[in-house]
């Protein structure tokens, strides 16, 4: 399955080119953005997989607190306002991560083990986008170990980066979630010397 899954992402070839693919993953951030911005919100996002939504990866915003990952069953209403759970403040934003969308150009969807998910993630940033000169993925109790060499995406926004993480970040956790099909939690990022390091959460 693996090796199938190498063959497949290797010689599949982008839709558009990586500049439009870059400008449409800019206009879907700055949007996000400017909602953010709007509510006011600046809690941490949980990534997740298009198992649980209406066909498509999104992330959620809690209005307050954290989200209670317990309470996360089946499928979550595809409303942008959600209430998942019978507490007042079991109520988030739902957003499509822009990384969700670009999870439509894979041929074939990153299965559950490290090097699947490093794949689709490296097709990704070095191939889709070209914002990245190469992707490791090392998983360990839970947790996913992201680095990525020579990141080169400009877009900074204080709101987005606080609730979603850097560009980055963000289609990293969304390529895990499916792929694990998890809910997953940006816990840590870094930068220092060419490498975007970044440490994923896998919540139950």
């Amino acid at each position: 399955m693996i090796g199938f899954t190498s063959i497949a992402l290797a010689t599949a070839r982008p839709h558009i080119s990586p500049e439009a693919s870059q400008m449409m993953f800019e206009t879907g951030m700055e949007n996000i953005a400017a909602l953010l911005e709007e509510l006011g919100l600046n809690n941490k996002a949980i990534y997740l997989p298009s198992t649980m939504r209406t066909g498509n990866a999104q992330a959620l915003i809690p209005l307050s607190g954290d989200i209670d990952v317990t309470k996360l069953e089946g499928k979550i209403p595809g409303k942008l306002i959600v209430r998942y759970g019978d507490n007042p403040v079991d109520m988030v934003v739902a957003v499509t991560a822009p990384g969700g969308t670009i999870l439509n150009e894979l041929e074939i969807k990153p299965g559950p083990t490290s090097s699947e998910i490093e794949q689709a993630l490296t097709y990704v940033l070095t191939g889709l986008l070209d914002i990245a000169n190469s992707v490791s993925i090392h998983f360990s109790e839970k947790q996913l170990h992201v680095e990525v060499t020579g990141p080169k995406f400009p877009y900074e926004n204080a709101s987005y980066d606080h609730c979603l993480g850097s560009p980055i970040a963000s289609i990293a956790a969304t390529i895990a979630s499916d792929g694990l099909e998890k809910p997953i939690r940006i816990k840590e990022e870094s930068y220092q010397k060419g490498v975007n390091t970044i440490q994923l959460e896998v919540l139950d």
